[in-house]
């Protein structure tokens, strides 16, 4: 998977069916102003196949928030296979976001199973790391971000970032309005690329890296400045059409003066 920027939305548990109906014509009307970027929406799982029709005609593509870690379809009340995510329209996944580990309790070997069954159910997954405001206190980004990382090249080898993307999340930037700096972000993106690179320059090199952390239109453009970032994993921001649409269209001047 070639480099380059990648704008996805996460909605949460958000929306109804006649609000995420506005939101995609929303959507839909205003992405063909960003034709040099990815646009990406992760709606609850309840409304994916009427999403799907909704954006029948677009570019835009379609993701699920969770997937079960089973290797079958079976007994598993309430879970989702990533046979059915394909089934309504699903090309991606999010796996390991930071409120599935510290509010459902999946840890890193439950993270690294969803990851494969996602990819072997044929979704590109959207790997989802990062630290606690704790862990950054106590200047464990790096160790942390290494070891959900590792869990996963463990599993799946990192070959497997061929076909995925990793999603640096700040736990203590999600929902709290605060972001990281620039620096920051960009401190913490060159790490996760050079924990793959010690696998992998190639892979390294290719794998798309998003920001994920109260971006907004007025901080997209400087977030998605940095070197090592190649978009970002909206959540609130993705729920208001105008606010998602200025953020992709940073995104685009930025893949516009690259490609120029």
């Amino acid at each position: 998977m070639a480099r380059g920027y990648l704008v996805a939305g996460n909605w949460k548990m958000n929306g109804s069916a006649a609000s995420n109906a506005a939101l995609l014509e929303g959507l839909v009307r205003g992405v063909s102003e960003c034709p040099a970027i990815d646009v990406l929406v992760c709606p609850p799982s309840v409304y994916l196949d009427s999403a799907r029709r909704h954006l029948s005609a677009s570019p835009i593509a379609l993701g699920g928030q969770n997937l079960s870690d089973q290797p079958q379809q079976g007994a598993f009340t309430g879970e989702i296979d990533a046979s059915m995510l394909r089934d309504v329209g699903c090309g991606y996944v999010l796996v390991g976001h930071s409120e599935r580990r510290t509010l459902y309790g999946e840890d890193d070997a439950c993270v690294a199973r969803k990851y494969l069954q996602a990819q072997a159910g044929g979704l590109i997954p959207v790997l989802c790391i990062g630290e606690t405001l704790a862990e950054r206190e106590s200047e464990q980004t790096e160790a942390v971000l290494a070891r959900q990382l590792d869990a996963v090249i463990a599993a799946a080898g990192v070959r497997s970032f061929i076909n995925a993307v990793i999603a640096y999340e700040p736990v203590w930037a999600i929902g709290t309005g605060r972001t990281a700096s620039v620096e920051q972000a960009q401190a913490a993106h060159a790490f996760i690329r050079g924990v793959i690179a010690k696998n992998d320059v190639k892979i390294s090199n290719s794998v798309r890296l998003l920001y994920g952390g109260s971006v907004k239109a007025d901080n997209a453009a400087s977030l998605f400045s940095c070197e090592d970032v190649d978009g970002g994993l909206i959540g609130g921001a993705s729920l208001k059409a105008p606010e998602f649409l200025a953020i992709c269209a940073a995104a685009q001047v930025l893949a516009a003066a690259q490609d120029a």
